[in-house]
């Protein structure tokens, strides 16, 4: 029965739970994104994230709070330093985890867990300029400028990737020929030299069938 059951033990028990997720935390910290099941991913976002709060006040008790879940140097030296300014204007959601499809295995569900200050191509379209209001029909849509010009990088992108693309399938056409090419001359000789070997054969054959007839003209003279 699921009484009491308010998170996920992760088929574990609770030191191994604990070290898991401190292991799972430090690679995180060190690497800015890891690769995990979809149910591990949950349950270290909830372990990191108050750990990632706690260190944006850089103090002894701080530090030593961390430490008391990491046991990692390292991952406290970076988590204090690097990091701790990066996240200082974000008021949590420090983490963002992207669904990857399931594993051929156990057919698990994959994610990817990162730290979002982390991710420069997000940064990139996010606008922070830019609050959440309600919408309604009634409000005029505004940013045309941007709009546009969004879509004429888009456009250009996809231009670019055409002609990646064909130069790709031309390379691809040439290797094609020149393999086709090798291949028939292979062919060729192979068909001249059976065609040799098959007219040895019947020049040899040829030759010996007139010692076969001497041969029997004396068996005839004896009878």
């Amino acid at each position: 029965m699921r009484h009491g059951k308010k998170f996920n033990h992760l088929k574990r028990k609770t030191a191994h739970r604990k070290a898991m997720l401190a292991n799972m935390a430090c690679s995180l910290i060190e690497h800015k994104r890891i690769k995990t099941t979809l149910a591990k991913g949950k349950a270290l976002r909830k372990y990191v994230e108050p750990l990632l709060t706690k260190a944006k006040t850089d103090t002894t008790h701080s530090r030593r709070v961390v430490f008391s879940y990491l046991k990692n140097k390292e991952a406290i030296k970076e988590l204090f330093g690097d990091i701790s300014n990066k996240i200082a204007n974000r008021p949590g959601g420090y983490t963002r985890i992207i669904k990857t499809g399931f594993r051929l295995g156990d057919g698990a569900e994959m994610c990817i867990i990162e730290l979002v200050d982390y991710n420069d191509l997000m940064l990139q379209t996010d606008d922070p300029s830019k609050k959440k209001t309600r919408r309604s029909r009634r409000r005029k849509k505004k940013g045309g400028d941007e709009a546009q010009a969004a879509a004429a990088t888009t456009e250009t992108a996809t231009e670019e990737v055409k002609e990646e693309a064909q130069n790709v399938v031309e390379e691809v056409k040439q290797e094609a020929t020149e393999t086709v090419e090798e291949v028939k001359q292979e062919a060729t000789d192979v068909v001249e030299e059976v065609k040799e070997e098959a007219q040895d054969v019947v020049d040899e054959a040829t030759s010996e069938e007139p010692k076969a007839d001497d041969a029997e003209e004396p068996k005839k003279d004896e009878e």
